[in-house]
């Protein structure tokens, strides 16, 4: 059973150049534990946006292609191209996640023809996707495609926010960026599990997203006396982990900073470096690309920076950890779970540069599906 389709590739050569494409592909017939999958909806994570554009400059966007087999080019600036010197010449499929309806499966995997799956693994802005069985998820009755697309990325990220913090003893959680689609469903996680939350968020509009769903702590960075009610917040909550999608600029350090103003104000007796208690900042996003900005004077010696990636995570988890958030994540799907689109756009129009610019904003309450079956 030959099958065709269009994948969404990008690769950058040795000049510096970096191509966005759409390449007609064939697509092999599926292993014994193997589903073929027609493609209906994937989301535009930041997380893709990373591989789809990599250290491009954006305000060198090209056309390139054609209607019928639409491309887009960019300059890599040169001081850049030793980052990514493992993929130049590669072309590399795109898309974390997303969710579709088998058309084909193996020998142990026909139980699957004709149900909807979400299915995580990569190379999802395609109209086919050949999967292993252990990477798709069959969605329950009545969710649609748009229901299961985003049931990975995003929920697992959430959950194991939680989990870490759990593991790591700590009481209450900050999180920054936090109205996001993330930001939400760890909201509903911390408000179903009992865990204290402190959102900070960049408006009053993205304030109210979060109290319109019960949250009860939650600060606009950009007000007066912030950095004081953050204080005041962490006191209350014992909140000692953070976890910040922002990670360029001096936020990170701020949070730092104030949860060791908390922890100073319970202690009876003056320690030169500082309190005993311990901080930890993980960063997972740079929705800011500038340089993080840590004074450690401002917040003692009990600390700790470093990066949150999902992938290390779930590895060092294990496979029990891992199933038991996946059911979770299927179990509240619609509820818990419930991913928002501002706009669903085709694998073609994914490739158009307005379109493009529009979801490289990355801007709150603007995420981007594409739905391959729109051409």
């Amino acid at each position: 059973m030959a099958m065709t389709g269009r994948e969404m590739r990008s690769r950058i050569d040795e000049t510096g150049i970096l191509t966005l494409s759409l390449e007609p592909v064939a697509i092999p017939d599926p292993g014994d534990d193997e589903v073929i999958v027609r493609v209906e909806a994937a989301p535009i994570n930041p997380s893709d946006l990373g591989l789809l554009l990599g250290p491009a400059d954006l305000s060198s966007i090209a056309e390139v292609g054609t209607p019928e087999k639409p491309s887009l080019a960019f300059h890599v600036p040169t001081a850049r191209l030793a980052g990514v010197k493992g993929r130049l010449g590669a072309s590399l499929r795109i898309g974390n996640e997303g969710a579709g309806t088998v058309v084909a499966a193996g020998r142990d995997a026909k139980a699957l023809i004709g149900k909807r799956v979400g299915m995580i693994g990569g190379g999802m802005y395609a109209d086919y996707r050949r999967i292993g069985r252990p990477d798709v998820i069959e969605l329950p009755d009545g969710a649609s495609a748009v229901d299961g697309a985003s049931m990975f990325i995003n929920p697992l990220t959430a959950l194991g926010f939680v989990e870490t913090a759990r593991r790591e003893g700590h009481k209450a959680i900050v999180h920054t960026a936090a109205a996001s689609n993330l930001g939400q469903m760890l909201q509903k996680i911390c408000l179903a599990d009992g865990i204290p939350l402190i959102n900070i968020v960049r408006s009053q509009a993205q304030a109210d997203i979060l109290r319109n769903i019960g949250a009860t702590h939650v600060l606009n960075s950009d007000d007066e006396g912030f950095s004081c009610r953050l204080v005041d917040m962490i006191a209350e909550t014992g909140a000692t982990v953070a976890f910040d999608s922002v990670g360029g600029g001096a936020l990170g350090n701020t949070i730092l900073q104030a949860m060791e103003q908390a922890a100073t104000r319970r202690m009876t007796q003056f320690d030169r470096y500082g309190s005993g208690s311990f901080k930890q900042l993980y960063i997972y996003g740079v929705l800011n690309a500038g340089p993080t900005t840590l004074n450690c004077l401002t917040f003692g010696w009990e600390w700790s920076v470093s990066g949150w990636l999902l992938w290390p995570f779930l590895r060092d988890a294990g496979r029990d950890v891992e199933n038991r958030l996946r059911q979770r994540v299927a179990d509240e799907l619609t509820t818990t779970f419930a991913s928002s689109y501002s706009q669903t756009i085709g694998l073609a129009e994914a490739l158009q540069p307005d379109m493009l610019r529009a979801y490289f904003l990355k801007a709150t309450g603007q995420k981007f599906l594409i739905d391959p079956t729109r051409a």
